[in-house]
């Protein structure tokens, strides 16, 4: 029940970039008005996993912005991903996120067998 309010409420100060005390007293109100679901039973090495490719994902987010500004990038491609087995709803979210935030990646779809569907831009064509 926590994790999940303060999932929603990061997401909130992503999407809104604003930290305002009326911006926070919405974003709560938010986070608890939304329908909850009975949780999920996921290991703290799994979420402290996933907190570091967050990390890890900030720095390669700025690194392709860069690229994308110095370097064209006239192609793209799809590539299909594995998720990871055994994976709640809200890390399954998570990761759709962190491949997402990435300036060259988009998930196109989800599919419900386990495998994610990604667009990528590409610098070169690819074989």
């Amino acid at each position: 029940m926590i994790l999940s309010i303060i999932l929603r409420l990061t997401i909130w100060f992503l999407l809104t970039s604003d930290l305002s005390l009326i911006n926070i007293i919405i974003g709560i109100l938010i986070a608890f008005l939304l329908p909850q679901n009975p949780p999920e039973r996921q290991s703290i090495k799994d979420w402290i996993h996933l907190l570091g490719e967050l990390f890890i994902s900030i720095v390669q987010a700025y690194k392709e912005a860069i690229e994308i500004i110095i370097f064209p990038h006239a192609y793209e491609g799809l590539t299909v991903q594995r998720v990871p087995p055994n994976r709640s709803k809200y890390l399954i979210f998570l990761d759709v996120f962190l491949i997402t935030f990435t300036p060259k990646t988009i998930v196109l779809k989800y599919n419900e067998e386990g495998w994610f569907t990604i667009h990528r831009i590409l610098r070169k064509k690819t074989p």
